[in-house]
């Protein structure tokens, strides 16, 4: 009796060695599990700012099709300031669409996997937004833009849309890009932001004052009005420009833009001079 009872307290039963490897088992997960939290978080930490390079690096700044449309606003000016007139640009325009052009865009569409419209990618993708390359290219609605203009407006009110459409878009897209994230949405936009809107406005009144306070302008010159009349001028000019590159139609703003523009920049002259002169 005497030996027997050391034996029994050397030798647990089986049940007992079980349940203890489970316990030791479970302390030992447990202790485990903060240590894999500690060591994850520190790691998707450092991932965040990766992450946002990341983010800035996916922003597709459209250079080959902003340095075109800025062009575009440099060649409008040299036709005007070198007497140059709106007639044979608009003929120009309108064959160049009507014959070349839109057929061109359609047949591309109609076919988009024939030999014809993969050349047309190549040649003129880099210019086109990756929407454009199962849409309408945009180049057509700024062509009917340009052409509504200078077909229905004074030449120096037109000449100005079109810088505004070629510079103030530029601007708009360029600062919203860049700094869109960190501001906050229009409310009647919400696909554009504060940041674009000020650059359009900036934009626009500059275009405005340097035209007709140096360059020129045959129906008004705000100079001649005074510099509260020059002023209050510019400041429409800039809220008309960031306005209507900030309203989405559903149509493209390489039309919308210089038509509401320079509709409300005629009108205001119009309106002006008739009120005051």
């Amino acid at each position: 009796m005497a030996m027997s009872s050391p034996r029994t307290s050397r030798s647990p039963t089986p049940g007992v060695q079980t349940i203890t490897r489970k316990v030791i088992r479970t302390l030992e997960g447990l202790g485990e599990h903060p240590v894999e939290e500690e060591s994850s978080n520190p790691s998707s930490e450092d991932d965040e700012p990766q992450e946002k390079e990341k983010e800035k690096e996916k922003i597709d700044w459209e250079i080959p099709r902003k340095v075109l449309h800025s062009s575009i606003g440099f060649g409008t000016l040299y036709l005007y300031v070198s007497g140059g007139s709106a007639a044979p640009v608009t003929r120009v325009l309108w064959t160049s669409l009507l014959l070349v052009i839109l057929p061109a865009d359609i047949l591309r569409l109609t076919l988009p996997r024939s030999p014809f419209a993969g050349l047309y990618n190549i040649l003129l993708g880099p210019l086109m937004r990756p929407s454009e390359l199962t849409q309408t290219n945009g180049v057509i609605y700024y062509i009917l833009g340009v052409n509504i203009v200078l077909t229905f407006l004074p030449l120096d009110v037109a000449v100005v849309s079109i810088l505004i459409l070629s510079w103030a878009d530029t601007a708009a897209s360029t600062f919203g890009r860049l700094y869109g994230p960190s501001t906050s949405k229009l409310p009647w936009s919400k696909k554009k932001s504060v940041a674009g809107f000020v650059a359009a406005a900036v934009t626009g009144t500059s275009i405005v004052l340097g035209f007709w306070g140096g360059i020129g302008g045959g129906s008004w010159v705000p100079s001649e009005k005074g510099w509260v009349g020059t002023v209050v001028f510019g400041a429409y000019a800039g809220l008309v420009s960031a306005f209507a590159e900030s309203l989405d139609f559903g149509l493209d703003d390489n039309l919308t833009l210089p038509v509401i523009a320079g509709g409300c920049l005629s009108a205001y002259i119009t309106i002006y001079n008739r009120l005051f002169t």
